[in-house]
């Protein structure tokens, strides 16, 4: 496509996600930064760094593309962490947010414009407004739906109030600013006029000025005004009138007191309703309309980030909005200061085919002009694959310089781009990433939740299901339960989006005879029941194309066929039309303005079913469901009872074919459960009989501490079944002093409260149901009181020994296995230690980054004494500080550091195991010629454990005579294991070599082989 295809992305050997906000600043990473390099890690990850809502803790809440945040350090304070990083060879990934924008803060000035002068705004168009929406009231008008009362209500409780600052005029709700337009400022300063003239003479130079400048007002052009010649006058002239008034108001006097006094006129008087007609008035003229925030789901019409108000969507299909959004991203990359970039939400892009290009695009130029100025390649990774020199300020670089990132794989028939990028893409359980999508993939959720299947043994689907459908009273078809959550997501958060997409349909259908008797209430609801019916976040037809993918065929006949048999008494003929729009079937005779109007609906119908999706699913449906909670994970199946083996083999050789540079994940500032946590839950899976009695048992326990509202206990069964999981999965390795008690206790009642909320069946966000979320918070403290006789935390904490021995042990195996895997392993910060997190914003507290930099130093020193295999089996018996995790993470993350291009291009070879515990096994080897690697792991612990007596740790006789068939592909050579360092020797079997598991397992339930 261009010459710039040529230049190679600088490809991370892992990657560690960073949290930045006020209580994480570039000058503290900046000090981890040093660590991480110790850790093994390649490249640091980071949340979004420009300017957000102040006091904002995850960054995704913009509002000025063009600054970093001055919360979390200036430019230069950037810069000396990306240059500590590129000193030591480390890339910095950066999180990029093209979607949406915070609109909640005066700091956004796009929006504070656009509120200004409405559609004659330059910034209009930045963002996705219906400027002529079914409401006649809102032409022309954006719904601001922030009020906290009706709006009559907070008009005459004096809660709005104009104020004035630098010339310009301003309504002021709480911490809330908004413009008012200039020319509707004659409202007050007509009024200042009349008084000021009645205290001067009429010939007196500050009447004069006045008048002088209010007759300027009313000669600027209106709003709604769009012909860029009359935009820029009227832009031109505001700014000249509001200096003159400004001038005229610094000199003090009766002109500033004559305009003062009818600002607080204008502001009226509580207790006189009449005395805020005025106002009123005033604020009719703008180009917003406040308003109630529950109106928002009936009658917003801007496009949100899902359902939230404050963020609003940015056209960045737009040539000029997407210059503007990434211009300081670029600049970063123009400098060498930042390596890759990952993009949130993917899917709510109208175009993200087109983006992407884009993208690529851009990155290409930078790239190229990188070449030509002699920067690239001191960035660029294949200069280490080729053995050429580092540049000597790259400084410890240069000593390692075979050890680091950057080896750039061929795309395999694709152009891929020229900078590193991965989408936060969620794939369902059987979709595919987009092969001509010009990126590297995804940022991990479908590998999360690949391997982590892995460790739930499928053997217990159907006692669990049973299992928890006794103890909660109700069998759940989980398909049916996401439909309704859907529904309901539609109905209650976000029917104005709906409505409006079935207003487009409408006036489609009237196009055509054959469709032309379609009422629009009926379209209405054949069009909602296909958006809740559809199988997959979205799909992703073009504006120009002709015939629908064979992918985006199947799901559109797939949702359309769904939404038929639930609704028998809407014509079928109805979802077929629908079908036929979806699936560009355009009928003979359609003009080239029909057949534009037919896909701008189908380009909006894709931006509706992801968010649809997203909140029905993740934020509904996973809050109501949970047989096991560990699988109600982001891109998750809760109904798929765990992974086979030979699906997570088929699928990393499609990975590492197709997608090799993939982030692999296992916890994200987006998981409802951390890493280690689900790791615990999983165990439970092995154990349905003894968690049945475990569960029952502690509900009598508990039954005093429960509530009855109107007939209905608080918790119900099904919540209350949560918070033992819950408590499973986070409860503390170590014992717990009074404070640390209280703040668990804390952590799991917050926990609670929102996952009551996010379930929305006793209360919600948007009607919280005080009374309920009391009752259960008080049996969550009840049940959690340390005093002594709490027969029910003895019991429990007794039970929950067992699972987190397993749990560490399930860690232990997917934290290797993670990182052998095809592609880029990633990890969220503190999970190289046992990070016991639940959902955000749990997950978002502090990291002690010094505490862990001093345990890598111990293990340092002790794996350097005399007996590293007794040293490393000592961890693992007092696994409560984490070092056995902080070990296996960090010298597998060395040693694939040290072997980048062995990761990257090595062969993925699948191995077996047989024997008594081979189901326990899984093993697979990377191989690049006479290279070869072998990652082998254990699972479902507690079923071994089954075997000896003390049940856990495990010892060699739990894997009897088990053993790992080197097969044909490798060779029947010595392999020593690199955490250990002792060495296991095959075995001659039939016709290949084979190692004995118990050998391999003697020390750690995990190992890594190394070809020797």
């Amino acid at each position: 496509m261009d010459d710039q295809k040529t230049v190679p992305a600088r490809i991370p050997v892992s990657t560690y996600r960073l949290q930045f906000n006020s209580r994480f600043t570039f000058e503290q990473a900046r000090a981890a930064v040093a660590y991480l390099d110790e850790l093994g890690v390649g490249c640091c990850y980071s949340s979004p760094v420009l300017k957000a809502r102040p006091g904002s803790l995850h960054g995704y809440d913009v509002v000025d593309h063009s600054r970093l945040n001055p919360e979390v350090g200036a430019e230069e304070q950037f810069a000396e962490f990306a240059g500590e990083l590129r000193r030591r060879g480390m890339g910095l990934l950066m999180d990029a947010v093209p979607n949406h924008m915070c609109i909640a803060s005066a700091e956004n000035r796009w929006w504070m414009d656009l509120l200004e002068d409405g559609p004659g705004s330059p910034y209009a168009r930045f963002f996705d407004v219906d400027w002529n929406p079914p409401n006649p009231s809102l032409k022309n008008k954006v719904l601001l739906p922030i009020l906290g009362d009706q709006f009559g209500r907070v008009l005459e409780n004096q809660e709005i109030k104009i104020t004035r600052r630098d010339g310009a005029f301003f309504a002021n709700y709480y911490e809330t600013t908004l413009p008012i337009a200039p020319r509707t400022a004659t409202h007050i300063l007509e009024a200042a006029l009349r008084s000021l003239a009645a205290r001067l003479t009429e010939a007196h130079a500050d009447v004069l000025e006045l008048e002088s400048v209010i007759t300027a007002l009313g000669h600027l052009p209106p709003r709604t005004e769009t012909d860029p010649a009359r935009v820029r006058e009227r832009r031109r002239e505001r700014e000249v009138i509001r200096r003159r008034l400004s001038s005229l108001l610094k000199q003090g006097g009766e002109a500033r007191r004559a305009v003062d006094e009818a600002i607080d006129e204008i502001n009226g008087v509580r207790g006189r309703p009449e005395t805020f007609d005025r106002l009123e008035r005033l604020l009719a003229e703008q180009s917003y309309r406040l308003s109630y925030w529950r109106v928002a789901a009936d009658e917003i019409n801007y496009r949100r980030f899902f359902d939230i108000n404050e963020l609003a969507a940015v056209r960045v299909e737009e040539r000029p909005v997407f210059t503007a959004v990434h211009d300081r991203l670029l600049r970063l990359m123009a400098r060498g200061l930042v390596t890759g970039l990952r993009i949130d939400h993917v899917d709510g892009l109208f175009n993200p085919e087109k983006y992407l290009h884009d993208l690529r695009r851009e990155c290409a130029a930078l790239a190229a002009r990188g070449v030509a100025t002699g920067d690239a390649p001191a960035e660029s990774a294949d200069s280490v694959s080729r053995g050429d020199s580092v540049p000597a300020e790259h400084g410890e670089a240069e000593r390692r310089e075979g050890e680091r990132s950057s080896v750039e794989q061929p795309e395999s028939g694709r152009q891929g781009p020229a900078c590193y990028v991965v989408v936060e893409k969620i794939l369902g359980h059987d979709e595919l990433l987009r092969r001509e999508w010009p990126v590297h993939g995804t940022t991990g959720y479908d590998f999360l939740n690949l391997l982590g299947g892995l460790f739930v043994d499928g053997r217990g689907a159907q006692a669990f299901r049973e299992l928890y459908a006794e103890f909660t009273g109700a069998r759940t078809n989980f398909a049916d339960l996401v439909y309704a959550c859907k529904k309901l997501v539609l109905r209650v958060a976000m029917s104005s989006e709906l409505h409006v997409l079935a207003r487009r349909l409408a006036r489609i259908s009237e196009r055509l005879r054959s469709s032309r008797d379609f009422t629009f209430n009926s379209l209405h609801d054949a069009l909602g029941e296909v958006v809740a019916c559809f199988p997959v976040y979205r799909t992703y037809i073009r504006r120009r194309q002709d015939l629908a993918s064979a992918d985006d065929r199947l799901h559109i006949n797939s949702a359309v066929a769904s939404a038929k048999l639930r609704n028998p008494s809407l014509s079928g003929s109805i979802f077929d039309f629908i079908a036929s729009i979806l699936m560009l079937d355009d009928p003979k005779g359609t003009t080239p303005a029909q057949r534009a109007e037919r896909r701008d609906f189908v380009m909006r119908f894709q931006q509706l079913t992801s968010p649809i999706m997203a909140k029905g699913l993740e934020d509904t449906a996973f809050y109501r469901y949970y047989p096991l909670a560990s699988l109600c994970e982001v891109g998750g199946e809760p109904a798929i009872f765990g992974t086979p083996l030979a699906r997570f083999h088929r699928r990393n050789l499609y990975r590492q074919e197709q997608w090799p540079h993939a982030l692999s994940a296992t916890s994200t500032h987006d998981t409802k459960r951390g890493e280690d946590v689900r790791a615990r839950i999983h165990a439970l899976s092995e154990m349905p009989e003894e968690w049945n009695r475990a569960v029952h048992r502690w509900r009598e326990m508990n039954r005093a501490r429960r509530t009855q509202l109107d007939g209905v206990a608080a918790p119900d069964a099904n919540e209350e079944y949560l918070f033992y999981q819950t408590l499973v999965g986070a409860w503390p390795f170590a014992p717990m002093n009074r404070e640390e008690h209280a703040a668990f206790v804390e952590r799991i009642s917050e926990y609670m409260r929102k996952a009551l909320r996010e379930a929305k069946l006793h209360t919600s966000w948007i009607n919280q149901n005080e009374e309920y979320e009391r009752a259960v918070d008080e049996f969550v403290r009840a049940s959690l009181d340390g005093a002594e006789g709490n027969s029910f935390l003895a019991d429990f904490v007794e039970f929950q020994q067992a699972t987190a021995r397993a749990g560490v042990y399930n860690s232990l195996s997917q934290t290797l296995l993670k990182i052998v895997s095809p592609g880029v392993p990633d990890f969220y910060q503190g999970t190289e230690l046992w990070q016991l997190d639940l959902v955000d914003p749990d997950n978002r507290r502090p990291v002690d980054y010094a505490h862990r930099r001093a345990l890598l130093a111990s293990l340092d020193a002790g794996e350097a004494g005399d007996d590293r295999a007794a040293f490393v089996e000592s961890l693992l018996r007092e696994p409560e500080d984490g070092r056995v995790k902080l070990y296996v993470t960090s010298r597998a993350l060395r040693f694939r550091r040290a072997h980048p291009d062995l990761f990257a291009h090595g062969e993925y070879v699948p191995l077996a195991a047989s024997g008594e515990a081979a189901d326990s096994v899984v093993a697979f080897a990377r191989k690049l010629g006479d290279r070869e690697v072998l990652a082998v792991a254990g699972r479902f612990f507690t079923r071994l454990a089954n075997r000896q007596t003390p049940r856990l740790p495990l010892g060699v006789e739990a894997w009897g005579d088990t053993s790992l068939a080197l097969g044909e592909k490798l060779s029947a050579v010595r392999f020593r294991d690199v955490f250990t360092g002792v060495e296991v020797n095959p075995t001659e079997g039939q016709g290949a070599g084979s190692l004995d598991v118990p050998a391999i397992f003697s020390r750690l339930p995990v190992a890594l082989l190394e070809r020797v």
